[in-house]
């Protein structure tokens, strides 16, 4: 059903409660997502962004709800994946003389993903359309989190239309931040944030400074995932730039994985040792648990221990696609160790601290390894290598 933002806007997005995974296989997505899309009624009509593309039905019948799709003047893909502009193809085959507004290097996204040779119209930082009462006003936003990025502000109604910026997965039977579980809500907004936007932090907080200085209202942010903000809406953007800064808890998360339980028990003594140096932690075990959350409290923590046996002169398989993802989002600011049990080679410790680097994460205290089970003695010499590193992490500037 559609919703109204405001006297003559309309959400007419979809709510998908069933996926799980996104991206592909790539982002866990547990209390599922919407594809928030914005239906604008003036002299002219316009349509912010659209859906994937197999709710390209629920779509148009949304639309319908409001006015004839054949009414509707301009479409604006703010963003070319699939999940936004999955539905143009269904949409674009009523108004095929409708104008399709994108970046400059939307452009060329949005022809290589449809192959459709529609009426594009290019805009730039500052840019506008109007509608008759009101205008739109575009701001592109490359690399947030695509090359094609851009927001759309809605000018009279102080809505800004940011695509992915300030959205997350989220499925609710309300559309707006003070109808939901706002904790639930900053739960995915973090895990969004930190799995997906982390690299391009530097862009924005450059983008959040150059929005601010242009000083227009705000009334909504609404999204193309997840919750719309009209309650103090711009505590999303004050967290995302918090977030770009890179600061963190003065706590550790601990990860590992295990065979015959020797790494696991080097885990938990040196989790000992972090708690009787009162350092808050959290352990992982990652054959169990999911990627995209141990990675979002990897974000919030300042301190990361990993640990794995050495298997075929490497490191257990579900070790090594996290450590792939520390090295692609950059993570600001961490510090970390590495430590493992071993029976015949032993690279294990060297290999995790060699992605460390990579990763740009500070190695602050050698590696600790164990051969075979560790004994009492081993043990000791664990819990104390987790007293060593809460220490070093507290004197760390």
């Amino acid at each position: 059903m559609a919703v109204e933002l405001k006297d003559g806007v309309y959400w007419v997005g979809v709510v998908d409660w069933n996926i799980k995974k996104f991206h592909g296989h790539e982002y866990s997505t547990h209390r599922g997502t919407t594809y928030n899309a914005y239906l604008i009624v003036d002299e002219k009509t316009a349509l912010v962004d659209t859906v994937w593309g197999p709710y390209s039905q629920d779509l148009i019948n949304n639309i319908e709800k409001i006015t004839d799709i054949k009414k509707i003047d301009y479409v604006i893909a703010n963003h070319a994946e699939v999940d936004h502009s999955g539905g143009l193809p269904e949409v674009m085959k009523y108004i095929p003389d409708a104008t399709v507004v994108v970046s400059e290097r939307g452009q060329e996204s949005i022809f290589k993903h449809y192959h459709r040779r529609w009426n594009f119209k290019t805009v730039k930082t500052g840019d506008s359309i109007s509608l008759g009462e009101n205008k739109l006003v575009f701001v592109t936003a490359p690399m947030l989190h695509w090359p094609d990025s851009m927001f759309t502000y809605l000018t009279g109604k102080n809505i800004l239309m940011p695509n992915d910026a300030f959205g997350m997965h989220y499925a609710s039977a309300g559309r707006f931040n003070d109808e939901v579980d706002e904790t639930e809500v900053y739960q995915e907004a973090i895990k969004f944030y930190a799995n997906i936007l982390t690299p391009f932090s530097e862009l924005v907080i450059k983008k959040i400074d150059e929005f601010k200085k242009l000083n227009i209202p705000v009334d909504i942010i609404a999204p193309s995932h997840g919750i719309i903000w009209r309650k103090d809406p711009m505590q999303i953007v004050n967290k995302y730039y918090e977030w770009a800064s890179g600061k963190s808890d003065d706590s550790t998360v601990i990860i590992y994985d295990t065979m015959w339980n020797a790494t696991e028990k080097m885990a938990h003594a040196i989790a000992q040792g972090l708690a009787e140096e009162g350092m808050k932690f959290k352990l992982f075990n990652m054959a169990v648990c999911d990627r995209n959350d141990v990675l979002t409290e990897i974000f919030k923590s300042r301190g990361i221990l990993i640990g794995s046996p050495t298997l075929n002169n490497g490191l257990l398989p579900t070790i090594k696609p996290i450590l792939e993802d520390l090295k692609g989002l950059r993570f600001r600011n961490k510090v970390g160790a590495a430590f493992g049990s071993y029976g015949w080679s032993g690279e294990n410790v060297k290999i995790i601290e060699e992605n460390l680097e990579r990763a740009k994460i500070k190695k602050i205290q050698e590696g600790i390894k164990v051969k075979w089970q560790p004994t009492k003695e081993e043990l000791e010499k664990c819990t104390e290598f987790g007293r060593s590193f809460a220490k070093s992490l507290k004197s760390c500037e």
